[in-house]
Order: structure tokens, then C-alpha cells, then sequence
């Protein structure tokens, strides 16, 4: 994987921690007006996640940086997203499934005695495209 500089987000937290890592995975936008993303296409995403929160776990970790990457690499990696049950009543473009993965990493995270917080969602489609997604509630801190 290439060095990447993210967009970085003020935060009250003493710890931040960054996981990169990739999927491959295809899916289509089923509208007319979106193009040739109507057809049936695969990307290979690159994901970075930013977590952050005060407390560490026994381990000393924020979390565990494998365990981050097999969340979202056990779901989506080399599968038809359109066919996933995450995309059941939503299409998935870049933006809902950046939006689907922090969804699915803070939910992990709520489980955990620390309670470390996703920040935010970095999910690069292709070399000129990516979307950030940002939980509301953190926006302004």
C-alpha cells in the first residue's frame, strides 16, 4: 500500500490511531442517470480508518488493528456489494458504503469496556476518487 496523507479531524482525545487496508469488491448504481456505474464494475477500495478515545484496553490498544481490518475485510472483500444484506433497501455507492462501514466498525467499538470512537471513514474507489464520512456527532468537536 502507498504512504497516504488523510484529511485529519480535531478531536478532544488523548490516543488516534489510523488502519489502513484494501478490499476488492464490485457493485452497480441500478439508475440510468449514473452512467456507466449502471454496469456492473469492481474497484479495489482502500479504507482508513481513524480511532481514537482516552482509554486504552488491557493489551494497551485503542483496538486491535487486525481485528479493525477483518470487520470490514471478512464482509467485503471480492463480493458483489449490491448482493450484501448491509445493501439490502440501499445502493451501494462510495458514500453509503464508507457510511456503512463506520456503522459497522462504531457498533464493534460499542462493545468494547474503553469505548474508542471511529472519527471517521476514509474509502478511496479509484487513484482520483474518495469519499470521508463523518459522524454528525463528532463534526464539531
Amino acid at each position: 500500500m502507498f504512504q497516504q496523507h488523510y484529511p485529519s479531524i480535531t478531536h478532544p482525545y488523548q490516543f488516534e490511531l489510523n488502519k489502513d487496508f484494501n478490499f476488492s469488491a464490485a457493485h452497480y448504481i441500478p439508475n440510468e442517470d449514473a452512467g456507466k456505474c449502471m454496469r456492473t464494475h469492481g474497484h479495489t477500495y482502500f479504507v482508513n480508518l481513524t480511532i481514537a478515545g482516552d482509554t486504552l484496553d488491557h493489551n494497551g490498544f485503542l483496538a486491535n488493528f487486525s481485528e479493525l481490518k477483518k470487520l470490514v475485510h471478512g464482509q467485503f472483500d471480492h463480493y458483489l456489494l449490491n448482493d450484501l444484506p448491509q445493501f439490502e433497501n440501499k445502493i451501494p455507492s462510495t458514500e453509503l458504503v464508507a457510511q456503512t462501514i463506520y456503522e459497522m466498525i462504531q457498533q464493534d467499538l460499542d462493545q468494547r469496556p474503553n469505548k474508542p470512537q471511529c472519527l471517521q471513514v476514509y474509502l478511496r474507489e479509484t487513484p482520483t476518487s474518495y469519499v470521508i464520512y463523518r459522524p454528525k456527532e463528532h463534526n464539531n468537536e
